[in-house]
């Protein structure tokens, strides 16, 4: 397989113009130009641009997707099976727009998976878009049937989202960069002898699927992951857009496509491997409903890395609550067959931090990294400006909003300042690898 190559085009600002261009580090968007292009979508029946960078007293809100924007020069979609003809993933060259990020925001309604960004002050610090220039589609759809409900498939904004991303990162096809990635993922056979002298590694991903009813989950080439079973992938698919983010899962808890692209831990265990690890890939599981499902997806992980040979794996899930239960009982299935595991995920203790915080725990899971709370207590006050609508924190039941508590009172005050749990941050517990939170002992 040849190798991926990702040719990353830098960020400093990003202004309206009348080209769509990047021109010394500035991405320069005409406004009328991609919102035609946006409205091609006859589901998306108002839409808006806005941008917001770091430093700004803004606030956006309901967040329901972010995205790296990327292109192919040889035809190929960004996202295959989403913005285009189903392609291989993971070889071949893709052009990336770093520092920036296409965030797909709701006008008014939120839902349960969608969240909340600061670009300055203490909100600042609970995710890492609010250190990205953030090009912000804001839209309204024609999906009047989900409108109301708590759970929404927001099918229309994200694949306008993923569309515009690729339509703006297409500014820089003709152009060269200085700074090239590359991804040479070598067969796990015959490496070379000081490579395979090295403790193996195997990365097991569990991304959200456990929907039964299609349209809220991520997907893989397009396909809804909750039909999937576990099967070894080669990493640089996931870098390379074979996964969106899905709908459902809280918002802290969620990893955005623009997660997927950029996912920390695989990056850090290719800059690893030969060093200190023999990297043999990523397992890509599932989240799953029934006992029977979850028990059947630890054995097809546990199978796997042990017949790649695996030493050691990192397990991460996207979420928390019924997810847990996946999440160890595959660390257990793996360390029956005597592959030592590290876990990663968040955690849920309750408002007072008295619950369990995983639903499910077992003692050969003693090994785990916790990237914080999602019951945590988060008080901000109002920002100057809000993109998207600030009630839907409070009236469309965003994950870790309210309308009302009888001893805190509604989650948007009068004068515009909010309490919410950390649930409402979204992409806020990082669990793919960007968190930057520390243990503190007393």
């Amino acid at each position: 397989m040849k190798k991926l190559r990702i040719h990353n085009f830098h960020v400093k600002d990003v202004v309206f113009g009348e080209k769509t261009k990047y021109e010394n580090g500035v991405l320069y968007i005409n406004k009328e130009e991609a919102l035609n292009f946006i409205k091609e979508d006859k589901h998306i029946t108002s839409a808006d641009i806005e941008i917001a960078k770091p430093g700004e007293d803004i606030r956006i809100v309901p967040v329901k997707e972010a995205i790296e924007p990327r292109a192919r020069k040889d035809g190929r979609a960004a996202f295959p099976g989403v913005t285009g003809d189903l392609a291989p993933c993971g070889e071949g060259d893709l052009y990336a727009l770093k520092g920036v990020s296409v965030l797909g925001v709701g006008m008014h309604w939120g839902s349960f998976g969608d969240g909340l960004i600061d670009m300055s002050g203490e909100g600042q610090k609970y995710t890492i878009y609010g250190e990205l220039i953030n090009i912000c589609l804001v839209a309204d759809t024609d999906e009047e049937f989900e409108r109301h409900e708590q759970q929404k498939k927001n099918r229309a904004i994200r694949w306008a989202s993923h569309k515009f991303s690729e339509y703006l990162a297409k500014a820089v096809l003709e152009q060269t960069s200085n700074d090239i990635e590359e991804y040479d993922f070598e067969s796990v056979r015959n490496r070379k002898a000081d490579v395979e002298k090295l403790p193996s590694v195997v990365l097991v991903m569990q991304p959200q699927s456990q929907m039964e009813e299609m349209g809220y989950n991520d997907l893989i080439y397009g396909w809804d992951l909750n039909h999937y079973v576990p099967t070894f992938v080669n990493p640089n698919e996931i870098l390379d857009g074979a996964i969106i983010s899905g709908s459902f899962m809280p918002a802290s808890s969620k990893w955005s496509t623009y997660d997927m692209q950029n996912f920390p831990i695989i990056k850090e265990l290719y800059k690893e491997h030969g060093k200190t690890v023999n990297f043999l890939g990523v397992i890509l599981s599932n989240l799953n409903v029934s006992l029977e499902q979850k028990e059947r997806s630890a054995i097809f992980v546990a199978n796997l890395a042990k017949a790649l040979g695996a030493d050691g794996a990192i397990v991460t899930e996207e979420g928390y609550g019924n997810p847990d239960t996946d999440y160890i009982r595959c660390i257990v299935a793996l360390e029956d067959v005597g592959v030592k595991v590290v876990g990663i995920s968040n955690e849920c203790t309750g408002r007072d931090g008295a619950s369990q915080p995983l639903v499910v725990l077992d003692e050969k899971a003693d090994a785990l990294v916790s990237t914080g709370n999602v019951s945590e207590m988060i008080e901000l006050p109002a920002a100057k400006k809000v993109i998207g609508e600030l009630q839907s924190l409070a009236r469309d039941g965003l994950s870790g909003g309210w309308a009302h508590d009888e001893i805190l009172g509604p989650s948007v005050r009068e004068d515009g300042s909010i309490i919410m749990e950390n649930n409402a941050m979204f992409c806020g517990d990082a669990i793919a690898g960007w968190s930057i939170k520390t243990m503190k002992e007393f």
